[in-house]
């Protein structure tokens, strides 16, 4: 009787650890069992504590300094910074560590340390030997030689590797869906099936849950075969049922998942939107919101590329019509223009105080959610 209740137990334990490791499925509901009432009560003390100047700061997520950043972020208080190749090229580990330190020793509230570590394509970080032997692979190259294990080992490694420099977001995963070989996103996107990608970012996100790292799927609603908004304003004539049956399927699994961020495309998307870019879009932001469910942080794709500042005519200008379309959280190179800008945009109540103080407490709740700041998480093993 005894070994058959211990070989009972033997097989929940592992059927539990498959489903871990297979699906995403988080096992431990409870990782994360905020207290949220408690949270949304300490965000809202911490909000009538800021100036409106610092709400607006913690709006943007800026490309690192590459001087006087500690300085810089003492005098504006920025959300986060994000770390480019230049950030690790002439740096070490323990360098990059102690400037993050000074960085977020300047900071009344703990910074977004972000950077884009997609693995393949894209890897700002472990593409330099001094911080990593070998650059992590692409998610296609990884699943190839580990199928989903390897997915999960690969996110919960990086993770790790990124949690010990510093750095507290990833930008990633990427959740295109890419047609063929040919297309611009298809290094990136991990494969041009939707279930499979689907899955994919299940997993992803769940691990970087399970290791206190932040998400940001990206590029909503997804490149598909388009070109290249680093360079040009794209134009995306794909009907809607096309989006509905393939690109959506992706982030609507990273939002069950739980995902931190979405980070929103330039592309302008007719079915959505005919005139203006996704990331500008009132409409883009409000399906995001109320068909797709999604509560947390959108987050636009750098301002700073060449597709919507030809839109809109400045960078500036971009950032105070992503508030006004909903957006929370504004990418940008250049921090003076869009922050003056946005000031500008709220003294003249082109931005209402109302907007701001959303975007701002989803901001707050999401760092204090990921254990940025151990006072407001209650984290259970």
């Amino acid at each position: 009787m005894n070994k058959r209740i211990v070989c009972i137990c033997m097989s929940v334990l592992l059927c539990l650890t498959i489903i871990c490791m297979d699906t995403g499925t988080d096992v431990h509901a409870g990782y994360y069992e905020e207290n949220d009432k408690y949270i949304k009560q300490r965000v809202a003390d911490r909000m009538k504590e800021m100036s409106w100047e610092e709400k607006i700061a913690q709006m943007i997520l800026v490309k690192a300094p590459a001087k006087n950043a500690a300085n810089i972020q003492e005098q504006y208080q920025f959300g986060g910074y994000v770390l480019f190749g230049e950030d690790f090229e002439n740096s070490t580990p323990e360098k990059l560590r102690n400037r993050i330190y000074g960085i977020q020793k300047a900071s009344k509230i703990p910074m977004l340390i972000a950077v884009d570590e997609e693995g393949g394509a894209v890897v700002r970080a472990s593409r330099y030997r001094q911080f990593r032997s070998t650059p992590y692979a692409s998610p296609r190259t990884v699943f190839s030689a580990g199928g989903w294990n390897g997915i999960v080992k690969d996110t919960k490694d990086k993770a790790k590797f990124l949690k010990k420099l510093g750095i507290n977001t990833n930008l990633a995963p990427v959740a295109d869906v890419a047609y063929d070989s040919s297309n611009f996103i298809y290094n990136r996107s991990f494969s041009t099936n939707a279930a499979d990608t689907s899955r994919y970012i299940n997993l992803v996100v769940n691990n970087m849950k399970q290791e206190d790292m932040i998400s940001s799927l990206k590029h909503f609603p997804g490149y598909g075969n388009n070109g290249d908004t680093h360079t040009n304003l794209i134009h995306d004539y794909r009907s809607y049922s096309s989006f509905k049956n393939r690109d959506l399927k992706p982030f609507q699994a990273g939002i069950r998942s739980g995902c931190d961020m979405i980070m929103v495309s330039h592309n302008i998307v007719h079915c959505f939107d005919s005139k203006n870019p996704a990331s500008i879009s009132p409409k883009v932001n409000k399906y995001i919101r109320n068909t797709m469910g999604f509560k947390g942080v959108i987050v636009t794709d750098s301002l700073s590329m060449a597709g919507v500042r030809s839109f809109t005519g400045s960078e500036g200008e971009s950032a105070v019509r992503a508030v006004q379309a909903g957006d929370d959280l504004l990418c940008t190179e250049h921090y003076k223009e869009t922050y003056q800008a946005l000031l500008r945009a709220y003294k003249t109540k082109r931005i209402s105080k109302k907007r701001i103080n959303a975007s701002v407490k989803r901001i707050l709740m999401m760092k204090y959610r990921r254990g940025m700041n151990g006072r407001f998480a209650v984290r259970h093993r």
